[in-house]
C-alpha cells in the first residue's frame, strides 16, 4: 500500500499555538533538505470477522528506529497513539506495543465498524498504510415452506426455503435424502443485508414417504448451516400373494391349498377380497380374512385367483394362476415270468416301473408369469418314458409267444395230413394181362383192349 505523509500530529488533538506553524513548516523544510530514516516501512493485513466476534488490527515497523506509531479508525480518528488511546470508546484494546508493533484489538464487532483503518509511522517522510475490516453477517433464519403436508404418489409440490438478512448473500443448496437437487434462487438487498429464498419443484412417489429433504446454506460465516423436512407421501396399496400350501411341488388334485394375500399402503389398506377372474368362485373355497383355502383340488378349480385391496389413494391387486395336475400313480413293482412249451422253450421277461404323471404346480407373484416346477417335470418324463420302454419289451415278448405257438399248430395239422394219406393204391387198368407173354401182349389181351382205353382212365385229384 501506497503511504502518504501526514504533517500533523494526532488526529482529533487540538490545533495548536499560532506560533508553532512557522516552527512546523521550518523543520518539514529542514527535513526535505536533510532526508532521514533508513528504509523504514510498516506492514499490516486485512481483517474479515464475523458480526459479534474480535477484530484485531496490527502495524508492524521493520527497521525500526523508535519511530512514533499511531492507528486511525476510517472517520480518520486516533484510536491509539503509542500506547494511549484518545478514543472514547472502550471495545478497542490494547493487545501489544513496542517500537516495532502496535496490535489493538476490537470487539463485538458490528457492520458500523467495516471500513478502512490506518497505520501511521512518523518518520521523515511519515508512512501511511491501511487495512481493510471486511464484517460477514450469517443468515438470521433458515426456513423450509412445503406448499402441501402431504403429497399423493405422482404428485409435483412446491418447496422453498429462504435464508435472511445476511452478508454477503448467501448459496442455498437443496438434498433429497443423498442426492443433491437443483433448485432456483432470488435474491432481495434491504440496506447492506441481503435475502435470498430458493424454490424446489418435486415430484414424489412412495420411495420419497419419510425421506428428508434438506436445504444448506454456503455462506463464508457459518459452517453446516441447514435446515429439513421429512416428506409424506400417500400411495395405493401394493398387493402380493404367497403360496402357504403345499410349501413347494405342484397343486394336485384332491390335494389342498392354501393362499395368503399381503398388501402394504399409506393409509394401510382396510379393505381386502378375493375374486376369481371370468368366473364365479367355486363354493367349496373357503375365504377367511386375507387367507383362502380350497380343502381338495379339482380340475373345476382351475383358473385365475385375484386379491384386490384399497385405500383411499386407489386400488391394486395380484393374480395367482392355479393349474391343478393329476394326482401320483403307482404301477406295481418289476415281475420275472417264465413260460415253456413242449415244442420250443419261451422265456418272457416283464418288467414294469413305478413312476408319477408329470404334473405341473405354480403361483404366480402379483402381475408375472406362471413358474413351472422344471426339476418335478423332468423327474416324471424320465419315469414315463422307463415305463414305456417296459411296457413295449412286454408287447413284442407276447406277440412273439403267439406267433411261435402258431407255428407249431400248424406243424402238428399238417403232420397227421400227410400221415392219414400215405400207403399203397391198385388200379384194374392191367386186368387179365396176368397170363402174357411179354407186355405188349398184355396190353393187348387187356380187358375191353385198346379200343376201350379212354374209358379206364382214372383221374386222382
Amino acid at each position: 500500500m501506497a503511504g502518504r505523509a501526514q504533517p500533523s500530529g494526532p488526529a482529533g488533538s487540538g490545533g495548536g499555538a499560532p506560533g508553532l506553524l512557522p516552527l512546523l513548516l521550518l523543520l518539514l523544510s529542514a527535513a526535505a533538505i536533510i532526508p532521514r530514516g533508513d528504509g523504514q516501512n510498516l506492514v499490516t493485513e486485512d481483517v474479515t470477522v464475523v458480526e459479534g466476534d474480535v477484530a484485531t488490527i496490527s502495524c508492524r515497523v521493520k527497521n525500526s528506529d523508535d519511530s512514533v506509531i499511531q492507528l486511525l479508525n476510517p472517520n480518520r480518528q486516533t484510536i491509539y497513539f503509542r500506547d494511549f488511546r484518545p478514543l472514547k470508546d472502550s471495545r478497542f484494546q490494547l493487545v501489544n506495543f513496542s517500537n516495532s508493533e502496535l496490535r489493538v484489538s476490537l470487539t463485538n464487532v458490528s457492520i458500523s465498524d467495516e471500513g478502512r483503518y490506518f497505520c501511521q509511522l512518523y518518520t521523515d517522510p511519515p508512512q501511511e498504510i491501511y487495512t481493510t475490516i471486511t464484517v460477514l453477517v450469517p443468515p438470521r433464519n433458515l426456513v423450509i415452506d412445503i406448499q402441501k403436508e402431504t403429497a399423493v404418489e405422482g404428485e409435483e409440490i412446491e418447496l422453498n426455503c429462504t435464508a435472511m438478512a445476511s452478508r454477503p448473500a448467501t448459496t442455498i443448496r437443496w438434498f433429497k435424502g443423498n442426492k443433491e437437487l437443483t433448485g432456483k434462487s432470488e435474491v432481495e438487498q434491504w440496506s447492506d443485508m441481503y435475502t435470498v429464498t430458493s424454490q424446489l419443484l418435486l415430484k414424489v412417489g412412495r420411495e420419497d414417504d419419510g425421506v428428508p429433504v434438506i436445504c444448506l446454506v454456503d455462506h463464508p460465516a457459518v459452517k453446516d448451516l441447514q435446515t429439513q423436512r421429512y416428506l409424506e407421501v400417500m400411495y395405493k396399496p401394493q398387493v402380493r400373494v404367497s403360496q402357504n400350501y403345499p410349501l413347494q411341488g405342484l397343486t394336485r388334485e384332491g390335494e389342498p391349498l392354501e393362499l395368503t394375500c399381503t398388501a402394504f399402503g399409506k393409509p394401510q389398506p382396510t379393505d381386502m377380497r378375493w375374486l376369481r377372474v371370468d368366473d364365479e368362485m367355486p363354493q367349496h373355497v373357503v375365504v377367511s380374512g386375507s387367507n383362502l383355502l380350497i380343502s381338495n383340488l379339482n380340475k373345476t378349480d382351475n383358473g385365475t385367483y385375484r386379491c384386490e385391496a384399497s385405500n383411499a389413494v386407489g386400488k391394486s391387486h395380484a393374480d395367482y394362476m392355479l393349474f391343478v395336475y393329476d394326482p401320483p400313480t403307482t404301477i406295481p413293482p418289476p415281475t420275472t415270468t417264465t413260460t415253456t412249451t413242449t415244442t420250443i422253450p419261451t422265456t418272457i421277461t416283464d418288467t414294469t416301473a413305478t413312476t408319477e404323471p408329470a404334473v405341473h404346480g405354480f403361483t404366480q407373484l402379483p402381475n408375472s408369469a406362471e413358474e413351472l416346477d422344471y426339476g418335478d417335470l423332468s423327474d416324471s418324463r424320465a419315469g414315463e418314458e422307463g415305463a414305456i420302454r417296459s411296457v413295449d419289451h412286454a408287447v413284442v415278448g407276447g406277440v412273439v409267444a403267439v406267433v411261435v405257438f402258431a407255428m407249431l399248430c400248424l406243424l402238428i395239422i399238417l403232420g397227421r395230413y400227410f400221415a392219414r394219406h400215405k400207403g399203397t393204391y391198385f388200379t384194374h387198368e392191367a386186368k387179365g394181362a396176368d397170363d402174357a407173354a411179354d407186355a405188349d401182349t398184355a396190353i393187348i389181351n387187356a380187358e375191353g383192349g385198346q379200343n376201350n382205353s379212354e374209358e379206364k382212365k382214372e383221374y386222382f385229384i
